[in-house]
């Protein structure tokens, strides 16, 4: 049976900082194909957000079919770890390494499970570029389930979702994100003149003072208020006695599903307007829920039979690929605790892989039971 610490630790040491490529999709496609899944490994995009190479994979037919959607790539491992961020090692009872908890750990823990698990259908659905802009990641994978016919009844997102022991809590949704780019031009002059100039700073801050009293909405039954934050602020004016050409500020909004991306730069954009300003924006993701049902149920259930919890439904926290993934069917997140995440000496407990992984194969069982 696979053995979910050494697979994690395997990948581990195929170190894949955003976008992953090459070696962490060979460790994973092996490990895959001695189980019997067809394995399907594909490139998408171009720069400045490509190339990112993507993994399907599908095992059996008929029956319910549970997605696990996961990503093998991670951010950089930054400076000041104990050991290598790529070593792997077990210390201590802890597995450490860049990826332990975001999100090798879960990977190798479904891999293990489905190892233990048959019947129904399963698939994963795994990227090289969560991390990243996540342009041609799981967007281009369910491009390529949609040509090929596959559309999985319940998709499981292996994020880690638990916050002080695992098990504790499962993501029913997410807040959408949105960044917007604010410029208020203006007209250069000496500061001893200004009826000759125009400066664009003060139009900018009295735009941001009205941006930062608006009440988007208050919290509903599953969702945080949405909120508007200030993130930069730039006018780069490097003499004492000019009035600068232009302002600039950049706000990230995080927002929930009571609000459309769309809509929230169509407000931002006329209050701009109305300071002399001009607006540019990324929506990364609209807010999406599950709503409380047999998916999360399931889910529930397997976690309190292997570790005696009952989990709370959140949507707290950020994006994750959740939210492209929902748009196919049921989607909901469950991995391990997220304390150490995208942290020096990042770790996951062996236990917690372990328990993990017999978590996953109980929801394997408990979905092919229901099908």
């Amino acid at each position: 049976m696979t053995d979910p610490v050494a697979l994690a630790a395997a990948l581990i040491r195929a170190e894949s900082v955003t976008p992953a490529r090459g070696a962490v999709f060979d460790v994973l496609e092996e490990a895959l194909a001695a189980i019997g899944f067809a394995v399907e490994r594909f490139v998408a995009g171009e720069a400045p957000d490509g190339p990112v190479e993507n993994l399907l994979a599908l095992r059996g037919e008929g029956g319910r079919h549970l997605a696990f959607a996961g990503h093998v790539d991670v951010v950089p491992a930054g400076e000041g770890w104990t050991g290598s961020p790529w070593s792997g090692e077990v210390r201590g009872g802890l597995l450490y390494g860049r990826g332990a908890v975001d999100m090798k750990g879960a990977v190798a823990a479904f891999v293990a499970a489905a190892d233990r698990q048959r019947g129904g259908t399963l698939s994963l659905v795994v990227t090289g570029d969560e991390e990243g802009p996540a342009t041609f990641g799981t967007v281009a994978l369910i491009e390529r389930m949609a040509a090929r016919g596959i559309r999985p009844d319940w998709c499981l997102v292996g994020e880690p979702t638990s916050a002080r022991t695992l098990g504790d809590t499962i993501k029913i949704g997410r807040r959408g994100s949105v960044n917007i780019w604010i410029e208020v031009a203006g007209r250069q002059g000496h500061v001893a003149y200004p009826h000759l100039a125009d400066n664009p700073v003060p139009r900018l801050v009295r735009l941001l003072a009205e941006i930062d009293a608006v009440v988007l909405d208050r919290r509903n039954r599953w969702f945080q208020p949405s909120n508007i934050e200030v993130t930069d602020l730039h006018v780069g004016n490097p003499a004492t006695n000019v009035i600068p050409a232009s302002a600039r500020a950049r706000l990230s909004i995080r927002f929930n599903d009571e609000q459309r991306g769309d809509a929230l730069v169509e407000r931002i954009g006329a209050l701009a307007a109305a300071h002399g300003g001009t607006v540019t924006a990324r929506v990364s993701g609209e807010a999406f829920l599950t709503e409380p049902g047999p998916l999360s149920d399931v889910v529930s259930a397997a976690i309190e039979a292997r570790v005696g919890l009952v989990p709370e439904l959140s949507t707290t926290g950020g994006t994750s690929d959740a939210r492209f993934l929902s748009r196919l069917c049921p989607t909901v997140e469950f991995g391990l605790l997220n304390a150490t995440m995208h942290q020096v000496d990042e770790a996951v407990a062996v236990d917690d892989l372990r328990a993990l992984a017999d978590i996953y194969a109980d929801v394997i069982a408990r979905s092919v039971t229901l099908a």
